[in-house]
């Protein structure tokens, strides 16, 4: 199939953290307003629409599965196909990618996604269970939760390739540090290798700051094809590769690498018609730290084995080969699941339009998003990758 170039024409989003005075319905129409407007197009003009929501339980009336025709009859758009999605904490890329591939095919020509969620008063408890108490899968109940299988993950990155704690560390200081650029992130102090170290333990090796928070949010974008945004004499940032992969699930894999990730790296790669080298900057799912280090070796930023010696080398600092999480990532940004995936986008267009701030990245023109989710038998569930170009 022959597809169309869409752009992203319009970004918004809330801060990420506490919004327990404020309704679902209320934080995604935040989102949704300010990237209809950002687009500079009316909102009558959306023709289809995509919300990602993972953790909403409690939404208005009890009907969770309806979100999305409930967030948007607020902001007067009615009459139209709206959806929703559910991915894991790739939800918000899989909406993404829903109005992307519908633009893309020529079904449509603009198109609305979003992601939010309410965590902070999410029943956990239903989450936890979410189709029965009596499934027969008791993983979560003897610890591999996803601390306990990260912690495993970084004692055998330590073991294998030579992976420190203080390294795990430096991830977490450069991304406080992003964040605390970063008016939107839900934790916007920065602490030191020696604060992270000394935390409270979590899942050994991993202390508290090296553990993503949840948190309340939302994120949307306006996609619409090409020709159209031209019409409108819009700025845009165009959407080069959009690859959705789910896992593999060998037996024989270790813990060291995310068979997803490298198949979805290469197919958007290919798609893109570029390389990791032309790459100036990344958001990627760090939701602990020794998984940023695993996706710099996964996505080819540096070889398998080198991404310590590649975050020590400064290379995914401001100034290196490739800048990684300059939102502050899942770590300080924030994980809101629903909406995690398109805020990473959101931030890439923000890097790519040049209005990133005091975090920005000089002369910014190929930006990589990263999103992951769900977890099986040492494989991600579902693997997302966006590459976004000017």
């Amino acid at each position: 199939m022959n597809l169309r170039e869409v752009v992203v024409a319009g970004i918004g989003e809330t801060k990420f953290g506490k919004h327990t005075g404020r309704s679902i319905t209320d934080i995604a129409a935040e989102a949704c307003i300010k990237a209809i407007k950002d687009a500079g197009v009316g909102h009558r003009q959306v023709q289809v629409a995509t919300g990602g929501y993972a953790c909403q339980w409690n939404a208005p009336l009890g009907q969770y599965y309806a979100l999305p025709q409930i967030v948007l009859r607020e902001i007067g758009i009615t009459g139209i196909p709206m959806l929703r999605t559910e991915c894991g904490c790739a939800t918000g890329s899989a909406a993404f990618r829903d109005v992307w591939y519908r633009i893309a095919s020529g079904e449509y020509d603009v198109g609305l996604t979003f992601g939010v969620e309410q965590m902070n008063v999410a029943d956990s408890g239903s989450i936890r269970h979410q189709i029965s108490d009596h499934i027969p899968e008791r993983d979560g109940d003897f610890g591999l939760t996803a601390d306990g299988i990260y912690g495993l993950m970084a004692r055998r990155m330590m073991e294998q390739n030579g992976v420190t704690r203080q390294q795990l560390a430096r991830v977490v200081a450069k991304n406080r540090r992003f964040g605390a650029r970063n008016p939107l992130a839900q934790f916007q102090d920065p602490v030191t290798v020696d604060q992270v170290l000394n935390a409270r333990m979590i899942s050994d090796p991993l202390t508290l700051y090296m553990c993503c928070g949840r948190g309340d949010g939302a994120a949307a974008a306006v996609l619409m094809d090409a020709a159209t945004a031209r019409r409108y004499r819009l700025k845009h940032v165009r959407v080069a590769a959009n690859v959705l992969t789910s896992g593999s699930y060998p037996d024989d894999r270790d813990f060291v690498s995310f068979d997803g990730d490298v198949r979805a790296a290469e197919q958007a790669y290919e798609m893109a018609g570029i390389g990791p080298e032309d790459l100036d900057l990344a958001e990627v799912h760090d939701s602990f730290a020794p998984a940023e280090i695993k996706h710099y070796e996964d996505l080819g930023f540096c070889k398998p084995g080198e991404g310590g010696q590649f975050l020590d080398e400064g290379h995914s600092d401001l100034g290196g080969k490739i800048v990684v999480n300059t939102s502050g990532g899942l770590l300080s940004k924030g994980h809101v699941i629903g909406a995690t995936g398109i805020s990473q986008i959101g931030e890439l267009v923000k890097q790519l339009r040049g209005s990133a701030g005091d975090r920005q990245v000089e002369g910014a023109r190929v930006g990589l998003q990263h999103n992951s989710g769900g977890y099986v038998h040492t494989e991600f569930c579902a693997c997302a990758i966006n590459i976004l170009t000017v």
